[in-house]
């Protein structure tokens, strides 16, 4: 670092993408909260077993606040981050929809662009 203790750094994120190859983004991440851990294996195991998703993480101790037929509900739920391709998306949405208890439950596909080619390729080979 040049300039001295008190020099400021400045982040430049072209910088820091410049050494990432950027992908196709036909990876996505998709969340979606489930009320129990048996609702959250279900959907996990059905999803993995059906080939839509290559890995899903639960996590747990998640706090959900959000506004249901004009009350704020206070809810503990497991998140579920799942690893797929878009065009497995809709497969996988419906599979949800089918499993899932809530009537109207969180489903949010968010395309990864940028990520370990290893690890992309693996998803792609790891759904049908």
């Amino acid at each position: 670092m040049t300039g001295g203790p008190h020099a400021v750094m400045l982040w430049r994120p072209w910088e820091w993408l410049a050494g990432f190859k950027e992908m196709d983004a036909d990876i996505l991440l998709v969340l979606c909260t489930c009320p129990t851990r048996a609702a959250a294996n279900a959907i996990a195991t059905a999803l993995l077993e059906e080939r839509l998703a290559a890995c899903v993480n639960q996590v747990t101790g998640i706090k959900s606040l959000y506004r249901w037929e004009g009350r704020v509900e206070d809810d503990d739920e497991l998140m579920l981050l799942i690893k797929t391709t878009t065009a497995q998306y809709p497969a996988l949405e419906e599979m949800i929809r089918t499993l899932h208890p809530y009537e109207v439950p969180e489903i949010i596909g968010i395309p990864l662009a940028i990520g370990s080619k290893a690890y992309f390729d693996w998803i792609r080979n790891s759904v049908r």
